[in-house]
């Protein structure tokens, strides 16, 4: 596949230890995108990336609601919302972007999810749907175009950010292998989702042969 250096751009979400094993909210095999994200940064000019950087006493953390579980459900002002382990601390190591990762090429990080009331899964919005991360407008000023996605989770944070670079207008490419995802059947129906709303699932291999 051409790559465009004026309007393509790789986007790397949520790509911290306290998603991978070991960390606070592992995904099974989070690590192993470490080596393909960082072969894909080798052939896009431009980068940017996404953190998960929440407050102590979080209102998506279960131990901030007395007698709930961790992944369950309660209602938030803005509809529901999984209770998650504590994850992604502000200034924590894991909530860092991971140490493997060359960020010699990511120009923007947007930290999401630091509002202790709201959640973030998308790059885009935060869980409200109305509050935004500026990352709309620092693309359009730019003049990307086409966005190449990787990270953590597909059927979290990658795919809502997906769904809402395509409602924005955005060309979007789901790079599969540098993604993994929590549940088999949660990934498959985003994936699914993803593609009716007109995103194309590519691989690595598609971009750096």
């Amino acid at each position: 596949m051409r790559l465009s250096p004026e309007t393509d751009i790789l986007g790397l979400i949520d790509v911290q230890p306290t998603f991978m094993p070991g960390g606070e909210l592992p995904v099974a095999e989070g690590d192993a995108i470490l080596p393909v994200i960082n072969t894909l940064l080798t052939r896009f000019r431009h980068a940017f990336a996404t953190q998960d950087w929440h407050p102590p006493g979080h209102a998506s953390f279960a131990s901030s609601h007395p007698g709930q579980a961790a992944f369950g459900t309660i209602q938030a002002s803005y509809g529901p919302q999984t209770l998650w382990p504590d994850h992604g601390l502000a200034g924590s190591a894991n909530a860092a972007i991971h140490p493997a990762i060359d960020q010699t090429r990511i120009e923007l990080i947007i930290r999401k999810g630091f509002r202790p009331a709201i959640d973030s899964y998308s790059a885009f919005f935060e869980n409200d749907r109305t509050t935004a991360t500026g990352l709309d407008g620092w693309l359009r000023q730019r003049g990307f175009r086409r966005l190449f996605l990787t990270g953590l989770a597909t059927d979290y944070c990658v795919g809502w950010s997906a769904e809402d670079a395509l409602r924005l207008g955005y060309q979007v490419m789901l790079i599969d292998d540098a993604c993994r995802g929590i549940a088999s059947d949660g990934i498959a129906a985003t994936r699914a989702r993803l593609v009716t709303m007109g995103c194309a699932i590519v691989t690595a291999i598609d971009l750096v042969a």
